[in-house]
């Protein structure tokens, strides 16, 4: 694609990284075939396609964005689906990451919607708030109906359903002491993952103790930054990054580092990023891309161990392939290889490049286009009749276990299940329902 960016925008890093993004695109469409938003919508300005030629008119032009041009890259779910799709290369996720930073520097959005993304911002990434926020949840759901009602209120509306109804205990603190063979990896401790599903944490320790890794919980280690910076919120997520990367990089000069072991994938995306997001920071760019290297989704890190001999039980699992792991990280074999070699009969759904519409925080910013995709992808879940339904990634195990029938664990605590450990409290809550009402799926 031609562009005609002045010399002195193309100063600016950012600019230019985007500059050389969209000089890529050949217009051939290819992306609008797998892109969520355009099979929904049919509105070319919904698609990949569409979107950078807004994008590119908003930043070579310096154009303050209009309500337009942000409603079409709000509803844009960074699944990046379209670059597993696109044959030039088109680095999507760069471009729309910054498109949307200029966007909440020069656009004004209305009250309300400027206050949800602040409670967001100030709560999600923060595990005791977060906590705090999911009890008053409990009390105030009832008011859910009525919130539905009204279009501004609905994003309040999708939090109250998504807030589970009951929270579970906090996950251990305490770093492993096992006998490390293979090595030292420091396990992210997340923010949403141990307040909603801290069995995960858990499992994983167990499962990488058994396979001969020492695992480190980091002090100083906070959020990865992904949920503000796919909110446009650019120095909240650069804050982020740095803190992470003192704390991992103090950690692997102490220590020793082997790996940084990631479950929640939308997290893992973001942190293997952090280089290119740190790249023109004096301090922090070659420590940045130091960290970005080390870190490894879990099915990575078990892919390439000897596992213990394991028992799948017979079990028929459905796999969910989370977004930010197949297209954001093109990790694809790993997951299923291994639940197969753990003796489970692994079932793929139609579809499988969808997203399911979880994507952060957008099953809350944009509740209605979130809940068709969340019931298309259900829907090809259930047609393939398994007894468990795995994905590697918090946000996607929220968003299919609200509409499902069948349990959803993450992938690992399956593959811990059938190395030795306790089975997934979500299957054994879904067997106690069933033994209760034996009409239940």
């Amino acid at each position: 694609m031609q562009t005609n960016f002045s010399p002195e925008l193309l100063a600016d890093s950012a600019m230019a990284a985007s500059e050389a993004v969209i000089r890529k695109c050949v217009h051939c469409g290819f992306c609008t075939a797998t892109c969520p938003t355009y099979v929904l919508l049919g509105d070319e300005l919904d698609s990949p396609r569409g979107r950078i030629y807004l994008m590119k008119d908003m930043l070579e032009n310096r154009r303050e964005p209009t309500a337009e041009v942000v409603r079409h890259i709000d509803r844009c779910l960074s699944c990046l689906s379209c670059m597993t799709t696109c044959p030039s290369g088109v680095n999507y996720m760069h471009l729309v990451d910054h498109a949307r930073a200029y966007i909440e520097d020069r656009y004004r959005r209305p009250w309300f919607e400027r206050l949800l993304r602040e409670v967001l911002a100030m709560v999600l990434p923060y595990p005791r708030r977060f906590r705090l926020a999911l009890s008053l949840a409990r009390l105030v759901r009832p008011a859910a109906p009525l919130a539905q009602r009204f279009s501004a209120l609905r994003p309040v509306a999708a939090m109250l359903a998504l807030a589970p109804g009951q929270l579970p205990a906090k996950p251990s603190s305490q770093s492993s002491n096992a006998p490390a063979p293979r090595g030292r990896v420091a396990l992210l401790q997340g923010c949403a993952e141990p307040v909603l599903r801290p069995e995960i944490r858990e499992a994983t320790v167990r499962l990488l103790n058994r396979t001969g890794f020492d695992v480190v919980l980091v002090r100083g280690e906070g959020c990865c930054g992904a949920l503000v910076h796919h909110m446009g919120k650019e120095q909240a997520s650069l804050d982020a990054a740095r803190r992470n990367v003192d704390a991992w990089i103090r950690e692997a000069e102490n220590g020793g580092l082997d790996a940084i072991v990631i479950t929640a994938s939308g997290c893992g995306t973001t942190i293997k990023d952090y280089g290119f997001m740190l790249r023109s920071d004096p301090v922090y760019a070659e420590k940045a891309a130091r960290v970005s290297a080390l870190a490894r989704d879990i099915s990575e890190v078990l892919g390439e161990t000897a596992m213990p001999e394991s028992d799948g039980r017979g079990l028929r699992v459905a796999y969910h392939a989370a977004c930010s792991l197949q297209h954001g990280q093109k990790v694809t074999d790993a997951p299923r290889r291994l639940l197969a070699a753990a003796g489970y009969d692994v079932r793929t759904p139609a579809e499988a490049h969808l997203c399911c519409g979880s994507a952060g925080t957008y099953n809350i910013l944009q509740p209605e286009i979130a809940g068709q995709l969340g019931d298309r992808k259900v829907a090809n879940l259930e047609r393939l009749e398994a007894d468990v339904i795995a994905t590697g990634n918090i946000g996607c195990a929220m968003q299919i276990g609200h509409r499902a029938g069948t349990p959803v664990v993450h992938t690992v605590e399956l593959l811990d299940w059938a190395t030795g450990g306790p089975p997934p409290p979500a299957l054994r809550q879904h067997s106690e329902r069933k033994s209760h009402d034996p009409y239940l799926p």
